[in-house]
């Protein structure tokens, strides 16, 4: 099977599949607080899963990266809203400087193609 990259920039692809295994690139919001850039991954998050043939319940895992970890609680609230029970994928959350000002929480996802 061939490796497919999706929306490249030059710098990287949104979504790497390989071998029925779908990458995404680490996605952000910058605005808002954290529970909605924590609402805005998670669409553009779920958007691409759609895109590309895949969905929340074909989650492998999230990596999700806090710019501080005081966030996790409101973090968790909003993410817990958006995972399927019974459908959780393995993650990992760490405190992580974030590569703008703005940016308040950023998630990597690993997900099976349907």
């Amino acid at each position: 099977m061939s490796i497919q990259r999706h929306e490249g920039n030059g710098r990287m692809s949104s979504v790497v599949i390989n071998n029925g295994v779908m990458y995404l690139s680490g996605q952000v919001c910058a605005e808002g607080n954290i529970k909605e850039q924590t609402a805005g991954v998670l669409a553009k998050v779920e958007n691409l899963l759609n895109k590309y043939g895949s969905d929340k319940e074909n989650i492998l895992s999230i990596t999700i990266y806090l710019k501080e970890m005081k966030d996790f609680a409101d973090m968790n609230s909003v993410y817990d809203a958006w995972t399927v029970n019974g459908f959780e994928p393995a993650r990992a959350c760490v405190e992580a400087k974030m590569a703008r000002e703005t940016l308040l929480v950023e998630m990597s996802v690993v997900a099976a193609v349907k």
